[in-house]
């Protein structure tokens, strides 16, 4: 039966009906039947995928409570639902969570909490993720190089332009949003504007 529920589950997260997800679960649990890790993850990405955070978050928090162990896919879908509501705090948590169980996780994870640190104002907290990759002998890519350009706010422009360079460096090839959101830290430093922009025509970004 759990099996079955796991399909229907699977079927409503492909769809983005995480109600019709979340009335099966409960089902499930008047069902009496033991939940399992694949239910749950299936729940909480349809949650993710709908931008119900509140509700992803209350479903990872349930797997303890039901003793189902949780792993790298629940992980990923509980930190982007953070992501995407800008949970800076929680998103930070559940890295903590994964580095403290020595979870074997992707670059994705770490980007998802970089963008909510990102969106919450937490600029310092985003660029402790960046170096916490490097730690994990993680790779970062485009969209990891553009948040932690994008968490660099004030005078943190030369972290900006540090990270263009580190791109370079690690052969991330930098995009219209790397360098758009360069330039819009270097705040009224023309002379290093108008240079970021002569790169980005010369490179035809």
């Amino acid at each position: 039966l759990a099996i079955t529920f796991s399909a229907a589950i699977s079927t409503c997260e492909k769809a983005g009906r995480w109600q019709t997800a979340l009335q099966l679960v409960d089902v499930l649990a008047q069902s009496k039947v033991e939940f399992d890790t694949i239910v749950f993850n299936a729940a909480i990405s349809a949650c993710e995928k709908s931008c119900e955070w509140k509700k992803a978050l209350k479903l990872f928090n349930a797997m303890a409570l039901c003793k189902v162990e949780s792993n790298t896919i629940t992980f990923s879908a509980a930190v982007s639902a953070c992501e995407k509501g800008g949970k800076w705090e929680s998103a930070l948590h559940l890295v903590s969570l994964i580095v403290q169980r020595k979870m074997e996780v992707g670059t994705i994870v770490f980007n998802a909490a970089m963008s909510a640190c990102d969106k919450g104002g937490q600029w310092d907290k985003a660029l402790y993720l960046f170096s916490m990759m490097a730690r994990n002998k993680l790779q970062p890519d485009i969209i990891t190089f553009n948040a932690a350009i994008g968490a660099c706010e004030g005078m943190e422009w030369e972290k900006a332009l540090h990270f263009l360079n580190v791109m370079a460096r690690n052969l991330v090839e930098a995009n219209a949003v790397s360098y758009a959101s360069a330039m819009a830290k270097v705040g009224n430093n023309w002379e290093k504007a108008l240079q970021l922009y002569s790169v980005m025509t010369q490179r035809k970004v």
